[in-house]
């Protein structure tokens, strides 16, 4: 972990400064993500579900699987990564593990939620919570676990099971317990997105989801609110999962691409989102006499 990138991170992130932050389900989105200007990355839970496995977020992922997507976005980049660590895995014991591999990928800030495991997608129906005080052990053996001083970003999904006030008053003990960032997820309504910030001050991360629960508002907004960052989970992700399906389904009824070339993106355009001319000078270099 580059301990530079992380000390970044944690000046981004101060309250008011409403840093966007895209989510990424791989390493080739975390690179487009750089090459459009953003400052920091989100390796999202639900997009590598999706994408790596095709499967919903529902806690399938395992940790390993997650730690080599987070190596592999650090070698494509180099902004500042958020890990989804989902639930850490398991117990306080199963975090510290997991805080030393993300820590040893690359991560410079890594997200615990107080779910039960297996978790389930912060906008899904049907979610629990674990009790407060298992997920303050849980935050206490991660900041114990760091080696280099990875960020902690607590979230409490608990809005969505004991309502607000419950909600915040666990992300009040999660921040005694030591988190540097907050995070509840999945708030109802403009109203309770103005009411986080402002009965808790701190480093808050909001997220913004299409479709999702939570209603949408501009980065100018939530910066007003107070928010330090504000996450477009997987906004990336649908728009290439729409992108695919309707490449796809139109070569499939067509049988060429003829007449939708201008959603394909041209191949020497592809070559120059993955640097390709760097390796071929690299390929110069080694080549000998």
């Amino acid at each position: 972990m580059d301990r530079q990138l992380t000390d970044r991170l944690r000046h981004l992130m101060i309250p008011g400064a409403g840093l966007l932050i895209p989510g990424a389900a791989n390493a080739l989105a975390a690179r487009i993500a750089q090459n459009a200007g953003f400052q920091a990355v989100l390796l999202t839970g639900a997009g590598l579900a999706n994408s790596y496995l095709g499967v919903p977020d529902i806690g399938l992922t395992t940790a390993t699987e997650v730690a080599e997507n987070i190596a592999a976005m650090r070698e494509a980049t180099n902004i500042p990564i958020i890990a989804d660590a989902d639930t850490g895995f398991g117990n306080a014991l199963n975090v510290r593990r997991t805080v030393r591999l993300f820590e040893r990928a690359g991560a410079n800030a890594l997200q615990l939620e107080d779910q039960v495991f297996p978790k389930r997608c912060g906008h899904f129906e049907g979610k629990q919570v674990i009790p407060t005080r298992e997920m303050v052990q849980k935050i206490k053996a991660a900041v114990d676990a760091r080696q280099n001083g990875v960020l902690i970003l607590a979230r409490t999904d608990a809005r969505a099971v004991e309502g607000l006030t419950s909600a915040l008053e666990r992300m009040h003990a999660y921040r005694d317990a030591g988190a540097d960032l907050m995070f509840v997820e999945a708030p109802t309504s403009a109203a309770e997105l103005a009411q986080i910030p402002q009965q808790l001050p701190g480093p808050h991360m909001c997220n913004m989801v299409f479709g999702g629960k939570t209603p949408l508002q501009s980065r100018e907004e939530l910066a007003r609110m107070g928010y330090a960052g504000v996450c477009y989970a997987n906004a990336a992700l649908q728009a290439a999962m729409l992108a695919m399906k309707n490449v796809l389904e139109y070569l499939h009824q067509n049988g060429s691409l003829e007449g939708i070339e201008a959603a394909v993106i041209p191949f020497l355009e592809r070559q120059k989102m993955v640097d390709h001319a760097a390796y071929i000078e690299l390929e110069k270099r080694y080549a000998g006499a």
